[in-house]
């Protein structure tokens, strides 16, 4: 019986990239009892609202990318203080399939400056209570509020809470 070319293909070798995992950061700054989100531009979650972040580059930390990416959509200026969790996000299309698959990686920072101005892929920037993420009916990334309810845990347990 002939293998098919998929068959044929030792796992993970030859794989193109764009059909593999892409790993990013995302920034989750806590600042007077508040937390900062993006409304994303573009997909996916286009339109919702969750962290901001994005892809990790060649070379580049992950804490660094976090910062950076925060900077970028934001403005806003933190320190990457540490990992908070890490969570497989699935773009599939209308019948289901999987056209991408991220692994992001959530950053706890301490904001030091800026308020939030929308720039580069998001459409809008704002600090929410976290009455506000649970309550006002926000159309959110997934995992959003878990992702702010550990955050402020690992923030709380801190020499300095910051948040």
């Amino acid at each position: 019986m002939a293998l098919t070319p998929a068959e044929r293909i030792p796992p993970h070798q030859n794989i193109p990239a764009f059909v593999r995992p892409v790993v990013a950061a995302i920034a989750v700054v806590l600042h007077g009892g508040r937390a900062l989100l993006v409304r994303r531009a573009n997909p996916p979650d286009l339109g919702m609202w969750g962290f901001p972040g994005g892809k990790i580059e060649l070379g580049e930390t992950l804490m660094e990318c976090a910062v950076r990416e925060l900077q970028e959509e934001t403005g806003v200026t933190a320190q990457a203080v540490r990992v908070v969790t890490a969570l497989d996000v699935f773009d599939r299309d209308p019948t289901g399939s999987v056209r991408r698959h991220f692994v992001l990686i959530a950053v706890l920072c301490r904001w030091l400056e800026g308020e939030p101005v929308a720039a580069d892929d998001a459409l809008d920037a704002q600090w929410f209570t976290f009455d506000e993420i649970e309550n006002s009916g926000l159309d959110l990334s997934l995992n959003v509020v878990d992702v702010a309810h550990q955050a402020r845990d690992l923030s709380r347990k801190d020499v300095h809470p910051f948040e």
